[in-house]
């Protein structure tokens, strides 16, 4: 049989990945990207002539992307320069406490016996085996395989291991959970956090999230010249295999004909046929019928109550003092609760939010002397509400305020000026990513059964399959990447009229 024409649309994580596996096994591969170069949601901004990273700061989960590159015969250390962050992140509150996380748990528990005594310092051990083993459940039957029901999962874990799956703690929130381990309401503050990675409120999001901190025990890397080198890389490696890169190509319909997507049309009018067509965007777009009529039954639209976290962000290049930065910085007020309730049910940003900072001049060493501008991405939580409402220059000015008057107050002053910096609001981001409505991390993963109504790589519409943060496996640079793996086997499979479980790139234990 002969191999099938794809068009990506998209070269974000999710769309690069396909396009890598897809091109490695003969297919005639087309990505399609409406910007002027590839990485989605993984973006630099230009600020007073500098490049800063204005999406995903955190590489972790390398074993994915070393799967990738080995299955199409290269290697990911010969194309992208990582370094092992040795701090993963350094926590400040305004009443007062600084703490740091490394990725040796020792440390990090003599770190915490010491900011909080040794009782806390035993349950961050425990913490961290639990945490361990919901990854170890999870890896096989959940990230690297195909959309599972609640039934399949458990068929995949095995009856005989049916309790390390009651382990994982879908019923119980991450919140709840947290409680078990530590007293301290700043550590349940600092490990709560780990439910904003996938766009979520630490109060409504089940304990299983708790394995993002086995995830960052096993390797938080800096990316040597900035995350979109990760892109770049991929898509040298895609092209090595013969897949076409198209930039500037906005696509405006995808075609369909005898019931199956059939190609795509641009916004210029060109047609570009297929025999199977990947998507690498935000789901919703298709329900919303951004992509025209044919395909708009194909998945379902994410309801605006169930979307994930939006963002404030502010790219900056300016002097800092006062504070010592390392690459990770997060910044806490006292009511962490009060954060989500306004933005899951009031619609709106608390007034002492909790502030991201990525110092990317800080990967390793002192950093910039002090009187030098360095490049920041700071970040607040937003609700998704972007194709409903804007802000208007008073109103960023005022946010601004708040968040930068946080950092003041645990002690880090920021040199701003108007013209080094560049403000992302959640419309900013609608635009950006069609259909999402600002959300950066499509459905929110809110009770027990929210992960299994993210959609797979299937859809309903023959020879239409999906890929991106929105869909299965989840967002984030590694989830993403393994979601286009996914699409590209199942489309293969099909093509080729095989079927059975996708588990790809599981890898080292």
């Amino acid at each position: 049989m002969a191999a099938p024409r794809v068009v990506v649309i998209g070269a974000g994580m999710g769309g690069l990945a396909a396009a890598v596996d897809l091109a490695r096994r003969g297919a005639a591969v087309t990505v399609l990207e409406r910007a002027a170069a590839p990485g989605g949601k993984m973006r630099e901004v230009m600020v007073g002539g500098s490049p800063i990273d204005g999406g995903p700061t955190v590489f972790t989960m390398r074993w994915i992307f070393e799967g990738l590159f080995a299955d199409a015969g290269a290697s990911l250390e010969a194309a992208l320069p990582l370094q092992k962050a040795d701090v993963l992140a350094r926590h400040a509150w305004r009443a007062g406490g600084r703490l740091d996380l490394f990725a040796d748990i020792a440390r990090s528990a003599d770190a915490i016996g010491d900011f909080a005594g040794a009782a806390e310092a035993r349950g961050y051990r425990a913490f961290c085996a639990r945490s361990a083993d919901i990854f170890r459940t999870l890896r096989g039957s959940f990230i690297a395989a195909e959309r599972p029901s609640p039934l399949d999962l458990v068929k995949r874990v095995g009856i005989t291991n049916i309790a390390a799956l009651i382990r994982t703690a879908p019923m119980k929130t991450l919140w709840d959970a947290l409680g078990e381990h530590f007293r301290d309401p700043r550590l349940r503050q600092l490990f709560g956090r780990y439910a904003t990675y996938c766009g979520c409120s630490p109060w409504l999001a089940p304990a299983t999230l708790m394995l993002v901190a086995h995830v960052e025990q096993d390797g938080v890397w800096f990316v040597q010249g900035g995350m979109r080198r990760v892109a770049d890389a991929i898509q040298r490696l895609a092209e090595a295999k013969g897949a076409e890169f198209r930039f500037g190509a906005e696509v405006a319909e995808i075609l369909t004909r005898q019931g199956r997507a059939s190609g795509v049309r641009l916004a210029n009018g060109e047609e570009i046929p297929a025999d199977a067509v990947v998507f690498n965007g935000d789901v919703a777009a298709l329900a919303q019928g951004l992509l025209g009529q044919a395909p708009r039954n194909a998945a379902e639209d994410t309801p605006r109550a169930a979307r994930s976290l939006s963002a404030v962000t502010w790219c900056v290049k300016a002097p800092t003092s006062g504070f010592p930065l390392v690459h990770h910085n997060v910044f806490f007020a006292e009511d962490y609760a009060a954060e989500f309730d306004a933005i899951f049910r009031r619609r709106d940003i608390t007034a002492a939010p909790t502030v991201y900072i990525c110092a990317q001049d800080r990967e390793a060493g002192p950093g910039p002397t002090q009187g030098t501008p360095e490049r920041m991405l700071v970040l607040i939580n937003a609700p998704p509400d972007g194709d409903r409402r804007g802000h208007s220059p008073d109103e960023i000015a005022e946010l601004g305020e708040r968040g930068f008057g946080l950092l003041k107050a645990c002690g880090l002053d920021v040199a701003r000026s108007a013209s080094e910096e560049v403000v992302t609001t959640p419309e900013g981001f609608a635009q950006l990513f069609p259909g999402s409505g600002g959300a950066l991390y499509g459905r929110a993963g809110h009770g027990s059964t929210a992960t299994f109504a993210r959609p797979g790589a299937v859809t309903r519409l023959q020879g239409l399959y999906l890929a991106g943060g929105s869909v299965h496996p989840g967002p984030g640079i590694p989830m993403a990447a393994m979601s286009g793996r996914i699409a590209a086997a199942r489309l293969l499979e099909d093509w080729a009229g095989a079927r059975g479980t996708i588990r790809i790139g599981v890898g080292r234990a």
